[in-house]
């Protein structure tokens, strides 16, 4: 039986799935409930106490920093470690809610190691007393999950190379002289991709990357980064659905990789309903 309760918040349940299953495997003295948004957390935290939140930043209906900000107003709440899980790493953004009081900051994709170090390090010694009285340790197995969908794509050593060298397969043209590719770049746990787009609707986007980069594996999380205009930047948060040769030929020098998108942000999904309309005209 569970002796610790968490709490799992995000708008997309791939994210709060793979978050939960982590938990389970490395962590079996947390049980884990989970809330599509921060008004739905609040909502079981007013009825429940949990002894972790673990929590997405950008919802809708109520943010992740605003559900930190009611969070720490509440007298059972005040140091209850709380984890800030989000593609929105930059300087400012992490400031921001270090002010608000959070406990720990874990930057999408992240990997199950890079989540368990945090829960291990806002826990402490709770966690340990906990997992040594049910004769567990913190070094728990590797995520099998993880491991086998790693199986199924093979990793390269990356070779550095610029944006502005990226070739499009098939003897096209660079992808910058071509007005209807944009660059993107695809952030895995481990690695990043530079890459083209090649496809893209509100479901999933399509990139080509050369083959002489570190590939995902099947199922990993994703971050895809798209200059969307105006200096603008979107951060559409998705999983590997698909990889392939862009060629027949086993000595291919291109991969295709397919991102299915799980964000649910209303802001979000109309961001990226312009990008594919100006995509599919040819504008920029």
């Amino acid at each position: 039986m569970a002796m610790l309760k968490a709490l799992v918040v995000d708008d997309a349940s791939f994210v709060r799935d793979l978050v939960k299953r982590t938990v389970r495997q490395r962590f079996p003295v947390i049980e884990t409930t989970d809330a599509q948004n921060g008004r739905r957390a609040q909502s079981l935290m007013s009825r429940t106490t949990f002894d972790l939140v673990l929590c997405d930043w950008e919802m809708p209906e109520m943010t992740g920093l605003e559900l930190l900000q009611w969070m720490r107003q509440q007298p059972q709440y005040q140091n209850v470690p709380f984890i800030m899980i989000t593609s929105r790493g930059d300087k400012n953004h992490v400031i921001e809610a270090v002010k608000e009081g959070v406990s720990e900051y874990l930057g999408k994709p992240f990997s199950p190691e890079g989540l368990s170090k945090k829960i291990i390090k806002v826990m402490g010694n709770r966690l340990r007393h906990a997992m040594s009285q049910k004769g567990k340790s913190l070094e728990g197995p590797a995520d099998a999950f993880k491991e086998s969908a790693t199986l199924l794509t093979q990793k390269r050593e990356p070779s550095p190379e610029s944006e502005s060298t990226l070739l499009s397969p098939a003897g096209e043209k660079p992808a910058a002289a071509r007005s209807a590719m944009r660059m993107a770049s695809v952030r895995f746990a481990e690695s990043t991709l530079t890459s083209v787009v090649k496809d893209i609707n509100l479901t999933e986007v399509r990139v080509i990357a050369k083959r002489n980069q570190v590939f995902p594996g099947i199922l990993d999380q994703a971050v895809v980064d798209i200059e969307t205009g105006e200096g603008q930047m979107a951060r559409l948060n998705g999983y590997v659905h698909q990889l392939q040769a862009v060629d027949k030929r086993q000595d291919t020098d291109f991969v295709s990789v397919t991102i299915r998108f799980v964000d649910e942000d209303p802001q979000k999904m109309e961001d990226l309903s312009r990008f594919v309309a100006r995509f599919r005209s040819g504008t920029h």
